[in-house]
């Protein structure tokens, strides 16, 4: 099994995603790796740590989820594995809900959005998304 993270999808990866939506649920579960030092595009904040930069784009964004009816389920850090092997454990593992995938993309595409996303650049070494749905749905 090969496992890189990544800041964004592909744009082929996006396209399949949203291009997906059959109007239910679901929850992404967001494996997060931070950056030692936060590195914003403008050379700000040279202080910050990333893990610092990632929870001002974790606060800004429980709003942008609220817009598209949607909520943080979960957000805790990682603190060990107990089954299987990983060269390198995530920091973070967080759980958010929307509504559809058409409801996410509506919330990625918002200018509230894409205002706080310089802090998850800043922030992010990398992660995982992935995609999971209630087992009754």
């Amino acid at each position: 099994m090969i496992v890189t993270n990544a800041q964004h999808p592909k744009p082929e990866q996006a396209m399949a995603f949203f291009g997906a939506d059959d109007g239910q649920p679901i929850c992404m579960v967001n494996l997060l790796k931070f950056k030692d030092k936060a590195t914003y595009a403008d050379g700000s904040e040279p202080g910050l740590t990333g893990r610092e930069a990632y929870a001002r784009y974790a606060a800004g964004v429980q709003a942008c989820l609220a817009a598209v009816g949607g909520k943080v389920r979960f957000g805790g850090a990682v603190t060990g594995l107990l089954l299987g092997e990983i060269e390198e454990l995530w920091d973070m593992v967080a759980i958010a809900e929307y509504p559809s995938r058409k409801a996410m993309m509506v919330m990625v595409q918002s200018p509230e959005y894409q205002a706080i996303t310089k802090h998850r650049e800043a922030g992010l070494a990398g992660q995982l998304n992935i995609c999971t749905r209630d087992r009754d749905a």
